[in-house]
């Protein structure tokens, strides 16, 4: 009973502010914190307000133009009547580099005839490379990045992003996404890094590090926005924008250890959760916004909004009964920048609040501090325009190769029956499917457009898989028939003939483009018509290769059980056409690994880390039972594990477990390998997970070659959060996994009592 207790105690946190806070105590002010609040000083109500609105593109643009162009009347209001902190966004499709320029020049230079002028701080989506911006290098999205299991190539992703971002003249980035992609049917679970905390998290601090750089003020390097805090990925329903049920033990075991990660690797700013857990919009929780955001993470940058989510705590969440309530719950409950965006409304409230003692004063200046210290580091007051001729590596042949490596290496063999892979270049290739000639299907949304439905015409001189394949072995040497499109039949009965007279059917299945709402499903099954047509090919005897090309792990059981091949290319980038087809063909050896587990059953949505509880019993077919599990992928050469050594059997407080593992490329072909290690606790207070990732890393090896990979483990990774929501790590008896090898330890505290057979 006194368990239950503590549990409703911990779910009754999310509503009400400020139980259990911990102090946030701030440093020692620096010379720059000093000089920020000497600005601070100088300012009126209003400008310090003005510095909390961000407005869209839109507020402040000709309407109807195209392209669109800047309208100096509404910029000036924007600048000189609201003094608008922050700008976003972008009117209509990418831009060129030179409108950027303009755009940002005319911006920055309408801030300068402000009473202070302080920069104005612009901010993009640039969440796979420059999304907005023509020309620039898109990379595979977050789910792919992750599925390399290779945190360099992720760190020179985000390098090169920054650059490109720069060489926009823009200086904020909202990415990464942080959240942890536990549900398959969410629309946007391919910008995470997949299901696993330990991979998120190091992932992202990865990212992070390679956005803003030694220098986030430099001319190469921009402030990252860690999203969305927190929670937002698990809804009940897996629609995006509905409500979250989650305990605050929960919470913290699996989502929260990203945000954290990530504020130590100096993440400058982060975007709020759209949704509501347990209730209570985040937008309005003062105990995640302030209590557990500032007093226990020690987060000092800036927090923003979401996309109208201040008004949304009015008109959808109803829990503010005006706008203006809805202002003075956020502002209060922690949110420094409203993202308001296509109004003033933001402003007018707050200054009505504050005047009226509903806002304090010195909330007010808090997040302006804020505020003004990310400009400062970012060098805005200095250069709030960048030169054009500081970037001639934009969009080269230098940055193209990374994105084609993290393509390569993203892309997952998931099954390859008699080496029917790699095809001989020589035969012919009937190629189909609805994904098989659209970029849609290879970049995803957030592509030159929000839902990336113009990549077709924007992403020129870059290929489709269909187009990659044909350059690979040539028109002759390529059949293509559609077959259907993404839910209907087309021309069933031409790609049928056509297969026919192929040696081999390369078959592309998958989803269009989309984010957010727009990516809303009710069924995680591959459409119908996209089976039948896998069906229907499979009679002609010939051998499918099939390719799936998505955002998230449709159920594809039907038709994947008809295939000699299987790939699954995630939304692998502007490069991935051409990356896929160096795997067709064996120019390239996969490496990929999944980053989330693939369903086999649309009711059967388990995670990797599942508790024992839902393995099943030994005559129960309903239990765990996956597609293919997280962490699987092959390769076209084989490799094997041996002598796992420990250094020691016993682990014990303040100590260091060293990990090492003999890896031998057993095959016939250079290859690279992930290397996963995973952990079991055998009995703990709290029912264990299976299994967790808790190291990995990977090698490069050529055909006989050994490596001995080692990693080092200390209780800390090994902790769990408990029923009273405390970081522990208990004794007793765990397994260590990596491959096809285990070993057991123990661990010894003299603080926490030990958890073993005997319970």
């Amino acid at each position: 009973m006194k368990r239950i207790s503590i549990l409703i105690i911990s779910l009754l946190f999310f509503a009400v502010s400020g139980v259990m806070a911990q102090s946030h105590k701030p440093a020692q002010a620096s010379e720059l914190d000093k000089k920020v609040d000497a600005l601070i000083a100088k300012m009126t109500l209003e400008e310090k307000v003005g510095q909390m609105t961000e407005v869209t593109l839109d507020v402040v643009t000709k309407t109807n133009a195209s392209p669109h162009q800047l309208d100096a009347d509404k910029l000036k209001d924007a600048i000189m009547k609201y003094h608008v902190g922050s700008i976003l966004n972008v009117s209509g499709p990418a831009y060129d580099r030179n409108h950027w320029h303009d755009v940002i020049s005319s911006i920055q230079q309408a801030a300068s005839e402000d009473r202070l002028k302080i920069p104005v701080i612009y901010g993009i989506d640039a969440i796979h490379g420059v999304t907005y911006t023509l020309g620039s290098t898109l990379f595979p999205q977050e789910i792919a990045m992750a599925a390399t299991f290779n945190t360099d190539i992720v760190h020179q992703a985000g390098e090169i992003t920054a650059y490109e971002t720069r060489a926009s003249y823009i200086p904020w980035n909202y990415s990464p996404v942080l959240d942890l992609g536990k549900s398959p049917l969410w629309p946007r679970i391919y910008e995470t890094f997949g299901e696993d905390p330990y991979l998120v998290k190091t992932m992202g601090a990865s990212i992070i590090k390679g956005y803003q750089g030694n220098d986030v003020g430099d001319k190469y390097h921009v402030a990252a926005c860690m999203k969305h805090y927190l929670g937002y990925s698990y809804p009940l329903s897996g629609k995006d924008r509905t409500p979250a049920w989650i305990p605050d033990r929960y919470m913290r075991e699996y989502f929260l250890p990203s945000f954290a990660e990530a504020v130590k690797a100096g993440a400058k700013t982060i975007m709020i959760n759209s949704g509501e857990i347990n209730g209570v919009p985040i937008h309005a929780s003062k105990y995640m916004l302030t209590d557990v955001l500032r007093g226990e993470l020690h987060f000092d940058g800036i927090a923003v909004s979401d996309w109208r989510d201040i008004e949304y705590l009015h008109d959808r969440h109803h829990i503010a009964a005006t706008q203006k309530d809805a202002v003075m719950i956020a502002v209060n409950a922690g949110v420094d920048m409203s993202m308001v965006p296509l109004d003033y409304s933001f402003y007018t409230y707050l200054i009505e609040l504050v005047n009226e003692g509903k806002v304090p004063m010195s909330r007010i200046n808090e997040a302006v501090h804020r505020i003004l210290k990310v400009k400062y580091e970012l060098g805005l007051f200095e250069r709030p325009v960048g030169n054009p001729d500081d970037y001639p590596k934009f969009g080269s042949e230098e940055f193209r190769k990374v994105s084609l490596q993290a393509a390569t290496e993203a892309i997952t063999l998931l099954k390859n029956n008699n080496n029917v892979l790699p095809l001989k270049k020589n035969i012919k290739v009937l190629v189909t499917g609805p994904t098989a000639n659209t970029m849609r299907s290879l970049d995803g949304g957030w592509s030159y457009t929000w839902q990336g439905d113009l990549s077709d015409k924007l992403a020129t001189g870059k290929n489709t898989i269909l187009k990659a394949i044909q350059q690979k072995i040539g028109n002759d040497n390529v059949i293509y028939q559609p077959g259907a499109s993404f839910d209907k039949l087309q021309n069933l009965d031409d790609a049928v003939a056509a297969a026919k007279n192929a040696d081999a059917i390369v078959l592309c299945l998958g989803e269009l483009s989309y984010t957010e709402n727009v990516g809303n499903i009710d069924d995680l099954s591959l459409p119908a018509a996209q089976t039948q047509l896998a069906l229907e090919l499979a009679k002609t005897g010939k051998p499918i290769i099939l390719v799936l090309a998505e955002g998230r792990p449709r159920v594809v059981t039907e038709a994947e059980s008809h295939s000699a091949a299987t790939l699954m290319t995630y939304l692998s980038g502007n490069e991935g056409g051409d990356a896929l087809a160096n795997i067709l063909f064996g120019d390239a050896n996969p490496s990929g690994r999944l980053s989330v587990t693939y369903p086999k059953y649309p009711n059967s949505l388990n995670n990797y880390y599942r508790k024992n509880l839902e393995n099943g019993n030994p005559d129960d077919s309903h239990g765990y039972n996956p597609l293919y599990e997280f962490g699987f992928g092959l390769s076209y050469t084989t490799f094997s594990y041996s002598n796992l050594q420990l250094s020691k059997p016993d682990l014990k407080d303040g100590e260091t477990l060293t990990v090492s593992v003999d890896v031998k490329n057993t095959g016939q072909l250079e290859g690279k390998e992930s290397v996963l290690l995973y952990t079991s606790q055998l009995y703990a207070s709290i029912s264990p997970d299976f299994k967790r990732l808790r190291a990995y890393d990977k090698i490069d090896l050529k055909p006989g070659e050994t490596k001995t990979v080692t990693f080092k483990l200390t209780p800390k990774d090994l902790a769990f959060v408990n029923d009273l929501n405390k970081t522990v790590t208990e004794a007793g008896d765990f397994k260590l996994m990596i491959g096809d090898e285990t070993v057991g330890f123990k661990y010894i505290s003299n603080t926490v009592p030990s958890r073993t057979g005997k319970l």
